[in-house]
C-alpha cells in the first residue's frame, strides 16, 4: 500500500535540500542564493527539487536564485505559493525551456500580466509552453491593460480559476491555435460566447460556479451544443443555484457525443433516471460528477461499475468526491458531512479513505466547518484501530 511504502532516497535528500537550502549556497551581491556545487541537474530532479521547495513554502526572493543560470534546467516548474517579485520570477525562470507553470496562489506582489511578460520575452516559450495554471492571481493591478494571453501561441491548457477574467480575457483565449483545454471557474465572465472561436479544438471546459453569467439556459446550451470535439465538461456549482442547466442538458440528445466526462454536482433536481439514459446514449462516458445533487443511488451509478461516480451515496463515490473536490471547500465538506454517516458502522481498516481526508484538512486548513467535519471523521476512522498503524502515520 502507498500508505506503507517510504520514501525514496531523492525525496528525502529534496526534503532535506530544500529545509536547509543555506548550507548548500553561497550569496550573490543582492543577497540571492546560488548553489555550491557547479554539477548541472538532471531536468527531472531540478524539476522536483522545485515542487518540494514550493510544497514546503520555501519559495522566495532569496531561494528562488538557485534557479537562475543552467545549473537546475527547468521543463515542468512548479512555484504555487511562492512569495516573488516579477523580477525575480523573470530572472529565476524564463530562461528555461518551460513547457509547463503551474504559478497557484503566488503573492499578490507579482500578476498575470507579469507572468506572461516575463514567459513572452523567451521566444522559444512563446512557441512551447504548453500547460499554464494562473488561478488565484491577480490578472491587472490597473485598468486598462493589454490583453495578453494570445501572446503564448503553443499553449494547450490554461486555468484561471477565481481570478477577474472577464468576456474580453476569454476573447483572447479563445483565439490561441492550439488550445485544448480550459477551466475559467468562478471567474467574472458573464458570456461564453466566445469559445465558439476556438470550437474546432477545445476538448475540456470547465466552468465551475461562474456566479457572474448573465446568459440564459437556452443560450449556454446553444454555445456548448457547438463544442463537438468536447470529452470533459464540468458545470458543477458549489452555491445551490437554482439554474436548471443541468437538467436541461442531461435532456439533449444530440450534443456532446464524444463526453467521457461529465460533473454536475451541486446541481439540484438532478435524477437518475435522465443521468442513466444520458449515459445510455453516450457509451465511453467514464466519469459523472454528483455530489450534492439528488442523484448516484442506482446500481449502474454506484461507482462500482465501468463510470466512476463522485457522489455521497456511498464509500466509493466519497472517495472519488475527496480525490477530484480537494481544492473546493464546499465540496469536501459535503463529501465530509456524508462520510460521517458512513463511518459508525465500518468494520474493516480503511487507510486510503484517512489519507483523503487529511488532504482536504490541509487544503483549507482556515475553513471551520471542513476542520470539523474532517476532526469527526478522523476520529471515527481511527478508533478502535480501524485505520492501523499505517493509516495513524498518514495523518502525522
Amino acid at each position: 500500500m502507498e500508505e506503507a511504502t517510504p520514501k525514496s532516497l531523492i525525496d528525502t535528500a529534496l526534503h532535506y535540500l530544500s529545509a536547509h537550502l543555506e548550507k548548500f549556497c553561497w550569496k550573490r551581491p543582492d543577497g540571492t542564493f546560488c548553489l555550491h556545487d557547479a554539477a548541472v541537474f538532471p531536468q527531472e530532479v531540478a524539476d522536483q527539487l522545485l515542487r518540494t521547495m514550493a510544497v514546503q513554502r520555501q519559495l522566495n526572493e532569496v531561494t528562488v536564485g538557485i534557479f537562475r543560470g543552467s545549473q537546475l534546467r527547468l521543463k515542468r516548474a512548479c512555484i504555487r505559493k511562492a512569495k516573488i517579485s516579477a523580477v525575480a520570477f523573470r530572472k529565476a525562470f524564463c530562461h528555461h525551456k518551460l513547457v509547463e507553470l503551474d504559478a497557484t496562489g503566488v503573492n499578490a506582489d507579482i500578476t498575470i500580466t507579469d507572468i506572461i511578460s516575463g514567459l513572452s520575452s523567451s521566444k522559444w516559450i512563446q512557441d512551447n509552453l504548453q500547460c499554464l495554471i494562473l488561478n488565484s492571481l491577480t490578472l491587472f493591478l490597473e485598468d486598462p491593460y493589454e490583453r495578453c494571453f494570445s501572446q503564448l501561441s503553443g499553449l494547450r491548457a490554461l486555468s484561471v480559476t477565481n481570478v477577474l477574467f472577464y468576456n474580453e480575457d476569454l476573447a483572447d483565449v479563445a483565439s490561441l491555435p492550439r488550445l485544448e483545454s480550459l477551466d475559467i471557474s468562478n471567474t467574472t465572465v458573464t458570456d461564453i460566447s466566445a469559445l465558439l472561436d476556438c470550437k474546432d479544438r477545445l476538448k475540456s471546459l470547465t466552468m465551475h460556479h461562474l456566479k457572474c453569467l448573465k446568459m440564459t439556459t437556452s443560450q449556454i446550451l446553444e454555445v456548448i451544443k457547438e463544442l463537438k470535439h468536447l470529452t470533459h465538461l464540468d458545470i458543477s456549482d458549489d452555491k445551490q443555484f437554482t439554474s436548471d442547466i443541468a437538467c436541461r442538458l442531461l435532456e439533449q440528445k444530440d450534443i456532446l457525443l464524444s463526453l467521457v466526462s461529465l460533473d454536475i454536482s451541486g446541481r439540484k433536481h438532478v435524477t437518475d433516471k435522465a443521468v442513466e439514459s444520458f449515459i445510455s446514449q453516450r457509451p465511453q462516458i467514464q466519469f459523472v460528477g454528483l455530489l450534492a445533487t439528488e442523484a448516484g443511488y442506482s446500481e449502474l451509478l454506484s461507482g462500482e461499475g465501468n463510470v466512476k461516480v463522485s457522489g455521497e451515496a456511498n464509500q466509493i463515490q466519497i472517495a472519488e468526491a475527496l480525490r477530484r473536490y480537494s481544492e473546493r471547500s464546499f465540496f469536501v465538506r459535503e463529501a465530509l458531512f456524508h462520510l460521517f454517516s458512513l463511518t459508525h458502522a465500518m468494520e474493516k481498516a480503511n487507510p486510503e479513505m484517512l489519507k483523503l481526508v487529511v488532504i482536504g484538512m490541509r487544503n483549507h486548513p482556515t475553513n471551520l466547518p471542513v476542520q470539523l467535519a474532517a476532526s469527526a471523521c478522523v476520529f471515527n476512522l481511527t478508533k478502535q484501530d480501524l485505520a492501523g498503524w499505517d493509516a495513524c502515520e498518514t495523518t502525522g
